[in-house]
């Protein structure tokens, strides 16, 4: 742009009325709202300081003549309004912008009253697990609390039973050593007093266990204790009772209720149960004989029963020793078959068991 010329407009286009163009003697007056071709034919006209422009000149009339309109025909100028239609436009913007932020705020309450419902329903939710969590902890306890008793009863039993099994335990070893102090007890009254021929046999025959009636130990046990045991009235019942007892064939049973065949011994007759066969008196028989694979039967009372019994107790333990069934030093053994020896002698003088 020359430094000599000067343009004026207002700051936006297409708002001011008019364009003023002024340079060194000439003025040109257009309004804003004309388009490009009436601008085009506007000219410049020069005039001096003394002397004014001539209207007759085909000069635009004065401002004041020329109609000016309030908006633009230029599409591509801005939207020209009055100043009421601007306040009722800033009227109406003022009335959308309290619309929008009353809806701002509608959706503000709907945004606060969403988060309370949903903060109430986490809030009920929380209780109802917290609720249903207390319930199963509960249930956990007395769970735990009734396995607890259980565990302290088991623990009570086991001790009880503990202490009582050992207590058994001590019993047993008591009973032991008392009997292992009683047998020492009586060695030592034996090796003091009895006869040491006799301990001496026995020794012998233990060295060979025979059931050899020669042999000096059962020699004298026959002779002295098993002989006189089965010496009963019948003697010919009485010996076959002996070789069953010393062959180990005789059978004793109790007496059943089924009838028996009748046999003879001695013209003594035999099947009925009031009569021992053996010693031929009138008692009550509770048991029968056999001898070997016989059928026939033979009641007995129950004297002549622990006679036979206590011979045959005698022979079952020194079968035993020859068969090397009895693990024990020679002592032990020895005062065993003293006893059963005295088992006999008893039996033979009529004192046995009322069981019998």
């Amino acid at each position: 742009m020359d430094s000599s010329e000067e343009h004026a407009r207002c700051p936006a286009r297409g708002t001011c009325p008019v364009f003023l163009a002024m340079s060194a003697g000439t003025v040109r007056y257009a309004p804003l709202g004309l388009c490009p071709a009436l601008e085009g034919s506007l000219r410049e006209e020069p005039w001096g300081t003394e002397s004014p422009p001539q209207p007759d000149q085909g000069l635009p009339p004065p401002l004041a003549a020329v109609p000016v309109p309030w908006k633009s025909t230029d599409p591509c100028q801005g939207h020209r309004e009055s100043p009421g239609a601007l306040v009722e436009t800033s009227a109406g913007e003022e009335a959308q912008g309290q619309e929008g932020s009353a809806a701002t705020q509608l959706d503000v309450l709907r945004l606060r009253s969403s988060s309370m419902e949903i903060r109430e329903k986490g809030s009920e939710f929380l209780k109802e697990e917290l609720h249903r969590a207390q319930k199963e902890l509960k249930l956990k306890d007395e769970e735990c609390e009734r396995l607890s008793k259980v565990r302290e009863q088991l623990e009570q039993e086991l001790e009880e039973l503990t202490a009582s099994l050992f207590e058994e335990a001590h019993k047993m070893v008591r009973e032991a050593n008392m009997k292992q102090a009683a047998s020492e007890k009586q060695l030592k009254e034996a090796r003091g007093k009895v006869d040491t021929i006799l301990f001496a046999e026995f020794q012998a025959w233990r060295e060979a266990p025979t059931l050899d009636k020669t042999c000096p130990f059962l020699e004298r046990v026959h002779r002295e204790d098993v002989g006189p045991c089965l010496d009963f009235t019948m003697q010919e019942l009485s010996t076959l009772v002996r070789a069953a007892v010393e062959d180990n064939t005789l059978t004793i049973e109790p007496v059943a209720s089924q009838t028996l065949p009748a046999v003879k011994v001695a013209e003594v007759e035999c099947s009925s149960t009031n009569t021992c066969a053996l010693s031929g008196l009138t008692r009550t028989c509770r048991h029968r004989i056999r001898l070997g694979d016989s059928e026939s039967h033979y009641y007995i009372s129950p004297s002549s029963r622990a006679r036979i019994t206590a011979v045959c107790n005698f022979f079952t333990y020194i079968r035993y020793i020859q068969q090397g069934l009895v693990r024990q030093d020679a002592e032990p053994m020895f005062w065993e078959i003293m006893r059963l020896r005295k088992e006999m002698s008893l039996a033979k003088l009529g004192f046995f068991p009322q069981e019998a």
